[in-house]
C-alpha cells in the first residue's frame, strides 16, 4: 500500500486527467453543438454536425460522470461544500445538459422545420452553457470562494449565483468556451468536407486566437490577484483536518509553484503551441493534426490552472484557514488505496473501448451520406 501522501498527490493528478479527457472528448461534443446553429447553413449540414458526434457523445460523457464521483469518492468534503454553495450553479448545468440527450434523439424525428430549428438551440445551449460555466467556476477559485467552517467541520456558504458572475470569472469562462468550441471545430474540419468543412476550418481560427488571448489576459489578471499560501500545516501524511492549518492571502500567491519549479512554464506554452500548430495545420488541411493542436491546448490550460491552484482545491475567501487543500480534504487512506486499484483496471478499459468506438465510425460524414440514410442517422 503506497503512503497516504503519495495517494493524496496522485488523486490530485487522477481528479485533472479525468478532468483532461472530458475537455478533449466530451469537449469537442460540446464544441460542435456550440458550433450548431451557426456554421450549418441548412438542415442537412446541420445533420451533417451532429452525426459527426452523436453516435459518441453518451460513451463521452462517461468522463464527465467518473470525474464528478471521484471528487465525491477522493474529495468528498469539496464535493459536499461546492455542490451545497454552487448549488444554483450547479443546477444550471444539470438543466442546461437535458437538452443533449433529449435533442440528440428527437431532433430529427420530425421533418418540421421549427420543430428542428428549437433542437438546435437546445443543443447549442446544453453545450455552451455548461462550458461557460465550467470556465466561470474555476475562476471564482482564484478569488476564492465566500464559505467558512465551524468547530464540527459544518460548512456555510455566504455568496450568491450573481455573484459569481463577476467579470474576473466570466474571463475564464470565456477561456472555457472558447477552448471547447476549438475542440469542435477541429474536430469538424476532420470528420467534414465541402463548404461547411470551409467553414469550420474558419471557426477554428478565429476561436483559436481568442483561446490565446483569454489565456494571456486570464494569466495577467492571475499575477495581480491575492492568491492563497500555506504557512504552515500539519504532517500531510497523517489524518488532517481543513482547519490545522494557517494560510495567507498574498499578492501573486497563484504563481508560487511556477517560481519554485521553473520547468512548469513549459505545461503554459504547450497551449500557444497547440494554438499554432492548429492555426498551421488547418491551412495545409493537416486535419487530425490540427484536433491533436487542439487536444494540446486543452491539456495545457487545465494543467496550467491545476498546477497554479495546488495544493488548493477550494480556496476560503470569508475564513482562508478553512480552504480545502489536497492535503486534508481527501478520503481515508485504504478508501484512496481502493480507488487506485479500480482506476489503474477499468481507465484503461474506457481508453479502449473509446478508441474502438472512434475507428468503426472513423471516416467523413457528407450530405450524400444524410441524404442516402435519411431515417436511419440522427
Amino acid at each position: 500500500m503506497l503512503d497516504y501522501a503519495t495517494l493524496k498527490l496522485i488523486w490530485w493528478m487522477l481528479v485533472g486527467v479525468l478532468l483532461i479527457g472530458f475537455a478533449i472528448m466530451d469537449g469537442h461534443d460540446m464544441g460542435v453543438g456550440t458550433l450548431l446553429p451557426f456554421l450549418g447553413k441548412d438542415d442537412t449540414e446541420r445533420r451533417v454536425m451532429i452525426n459527426t458526434v452523436a453516435p459518441h457523445w453518451d460513451g463521452n460523457q462517461v468522463w464527465f460522470i467518473t470525474a464528478g464521483g471521484a471528487i465525491f469518492a477522493a474529495w468528498p468534503f469539496v464535493y459536499a461544500t461546492a455542490f451545497s454553495g454552487l448549488y444554483w450553479a450547479m443546477l444550471l448545468v444539470l438543466f442546461a445538459l437535458f437538452f443533449r440527450p433529449v435533442g440528440f434523439e428527437y431532433r430529427s424525428k420530425m421533418p418540421d422545420p421549427a420543430w428542428r430549428k428549437a433542437w438546435d438551440w437546445g443543443l447549442f445551449a446544453g453545450s455552451a452553457v455548461p462550458a461557460l460555466v465550467f470556465g466561470v467556476a474555476f475562476g471564482n477559485l482564484y478569488l476564492g470562494v465566500p464559505f467558512r467552517l465551524d468547530d464540527t467541520m459544518r460548512s456555510f456558504y455566504s455568496g450568491s449565483f450573481w455573484a459569481l458572475l463577476n467579470p474576473f470569472a466570466l474571463l475564464f469562462g470565456v477561456v472555457s468556451l472558447s477552448m471547447l468550441t476549438l475542440q469542435g471545430a477541429t474536430f469538424l474540419t476532420h470528420r467534414t468536407n465541402g463548404e461547411l468543412q470551409a467553414r469550420a476550418r474558419k471557426a477554428a481560427s478565429i476561436v483559436a486566437i481568442v483561446l490565446l488571448a483569454a489565456f494571456s489576459l486570464g494569466g495577467v489578471c492571475v499575477a495581480f490577484i491575492d492568491g492563497y499560501v500555506i504557512v504552515s500545516i500539519g504532517d500531510v501524511g497523517a489524518s488532517i483536518n481543513p482547519l490545522m492549518k494557517e494560510v495567507n492571502r498574498v499578492p501573486g500567491a497563484w504563481f508560487t509553484n511556477y517560481r519554485e519549479y521553473p520547468v512548469l512554464w513549459l505545461v503554459p506554452a504547450l497551449a500557444y503551441v497547440g494554438g499554432v500548430i492548429v492555426l498551421r495545420t488547418l491551412r495545409t488541411g493537416k486535419t487530425l493534426l490540427a484536433f491533436v493542436g487542439s487536444s494540446l491546448a486543452c491539456v495545457s490550460v487545465i494543467a496550467t490552472a491545476g498546477i497554479a491552484l495546488f495544493p488548493f482545491v477550494l480556496p476560503s475567501s470569508e475564513m482562508p484557514n478553512a480552504s480545502l487543500t489536497a492535503w486534508d480534504a481527501t478520503s481515508s487512506h485504504f478508501t484512496l488505496n481502493v480507488m487506485l486499484y479500480v482506476a489503474l483496471i477499468f481507465t484503461p478499459i474506457v481508453v479502449a473501448y473509446t478508441g474502438w468506438a472512434y475507428r468503426v465510425m472513423a471516416g467523413k460524414v457528407t450530405r450524400d451520406y444524410i441524404v442516402e440514410n435519411d431515417k436511419a442517422v440522427y
